[in-house]
C-alpha cells in the first residue's frame, strides 16, 4: 500500500493500492480492478474533471455534492455512492470548508459495460446504501486482495467487486415498498440454489402470478427467470470451488444439475472458463 501525503487533498495520508501484476496473467480479464483508494479526510473538490476509466466512489462519512456535465447538482451524504466514467465532465467533493471520507475502486473490462446494462453501474446518479461498517470491511478486503500481488487474489477481488455492486443494487432498486417486496422475492430465489426451483410455488408464496415473478426478476437483474436462476447456481458453484475440496461433479449434483456436462457448459458460458480451470487458478 502506498501512502500519499497531500494536504491540499486530504488532512490525513491517502492510501492507494494498485494492481501489481500484468493484467494478461489474470484469468478474469473481463473485469480488472486497477486500484483501490482511501481518502480519509478529503477537503478538496474535483472541478471539470475527466476520467479514463469507470470508478466507484463510496462516501463513508461527511457530505458534499456531485454534478455531471454541468447538470443537476446532487447532494452526497454519508453512505452514498456514485460513479465517474469516461466521456463526461465531473464536479464533486465535500461542501466548502468541510470534508468527507472516500473509498474508490478504479475498474476496466467488458463486464463493466454489462454491469451498466444490468443496472449495477448507475451513471450520473447519487445513490444511498447507508453507512454500514460492512461496506467498509468489504472495500478493505478488496484492497488487501489486490495488494497481495497474487494473480488469483486479484481475480478474487474482481469477484468480490461484482458481489458488492450486486448488493448495492439490491439496496437501491425502486421505491421503498416495491423494493422491499421485490427484494423478498429475489432473496427467496437465492435460498433455492440447492433445490429444484418451481416458479409456481415461489409465486404462490408471495401471492403473485408467475408472470409477475418473471417481471420482477427481469427488472431486477436484466435476465429472464431461468437464466437468473442458472447464474445464481453458477455463482454458488464458484464459492464452493474456491472454499471447499468438493469435486466438480458433486458440486453440480448438489446444485441439482444431474447432467454434469450441461453444468460444465453453463459454468464456462457465465464465467469464461471451465470449472476445472477456475479451480486450478485459485
Amino acid at each position: 500500500m502506498t501512502k500519499i501525503i497531500d494536504g491540499r487533498v486530504s488532512l490525513m495520508p491517502i492510501r492507494l493500492v494498485e494492481l501489481l501484476v500484468d493484467p494478461s496473467k489474470l484469468n478474469l480479464q473481463n473485469l480488472v480492478i486497477l486500484r483501490v483508494g482511501h481518502i480519509p479526510v478529503r477537503i478538496s473538490r474535483r472541478r471539470n474533471a475527466f476520467f479514463n476509466n469507470v470508478a466507484l466512489a463510496y462516501i463513508a462519512d461527511g457530505n458534499g455534492t456531485y454534478q455531471v456535465d454541468g447538470g443537476l447538482v446532487q447532494n452526497v451524504e454519508k453512505g452514498s455512492f456514485f460513479f465517474v466514467y469516461p466521456g463526461s465532465k465531473f464536479n464533486y467533493g465535500p461542501v466548502e470548508g468541510g470534508s468527507w471520507e472516500e473509498y474508490y475502486i478504479d475498474m476496466i473490462g467488458s463486464r463493466v459495460s454489462e454491469f451498466e446494462k444490468r443496472g449495477l453501474v448507475h451513471k450520473g446518479k447519487v445513490l444511498q446504501v447507508g453507512a454500514d461498517p460492512a461496506w467498509v470491511r468489504k472495500l478493505r478486503t478488496l484492497a488487501s486482495l489486490l495488494e497481495s500481488g497474487i494473480p488469483a487474489n486479484a481475480d478474487r477481488a474482481a469477484l468480490q467487486l461484482e458481489s458488492l455492486l450486486f448488493e448495492f443494487s439490491l439496496m437501491t432498486d425502486g421505491s421503498p415498498s416495491k423494493s422491499n417486496k421485490n427484494l423478498e422475492v429475489i432473496e427467496d430465489l437465492a435460498h433455492y440454489v440447492y433445490n429444484p426451483i418451481d416458479a409456481g410455488v415461489i409465486a404462490r408464496r408471495h401471492n403473485i402470478s408467475v408472470s409477475t415473478l418473471r417481471r420482477i426478476v427481469k427488472e431486477h437483474s436484466g435476465f429472464p427467470l431461468n437464466e437468473y436462476i442458472h447464474r445464481l447456481k453458477i455463482n454458488e458453484a464458484k464459492k464452493l470451488i474456491v472454499n471447499t475440496p468438493t469435486s466438480i461433479k458433486e458440486i453440480a449434483l448438489s446444485l441439482q444439475y444431474t447432467d454434469v456436462y450441461y453444468f460444465s457448459r453453463l459454468f464456462k458460458k457465465y464465467t469464461g472458463m471451465s470449472a476445472r480451470k477456475f479451480r486450478e487458478s485459485i
